[in-house]
């Protein structure tokens, strides 16, 4: 899926919004995008600034590559349980 927006511009689609100068849906149709984007953007976004979103992207990031990791480990784990069954 291809991501339509940068964390800077979702950053400042939820300023405008925190600004309370349109209406949120006024704000979604400009933008064209749903309600439910906006709330799920306020809900991972809000507060925060532009190098606080990158951090956060980094994070999830490293997690994704530190649970990927886990995982091979545990498919060697249970492979050798099994090698050590046979003998």
């Amino acid at each position: 899926m291809k991501k339509r927006f940068t964390d800077e511009q979702i950053i400042s689609i939820l300023r405008e919004a925190e600004s309370k100068e349109i209406a949120t849906v006024d704000l979604c149709k400009r933008h064209n995008i749903t309600e439910q984007t906006f709330y799920r953007w306020r809900n991972k976004f809000g507060g925060m600034d532009v190098s606080d979103a990158r951090r956060l992207r980094e994070l999830e990031s490293e997690n994704d590559k530190l649970k990927r990791i886990v995982a091979e480990q545990l498919l060697v784990i249970d492979g050798l349980k099994e090698l050590s069954r046979k003998k």
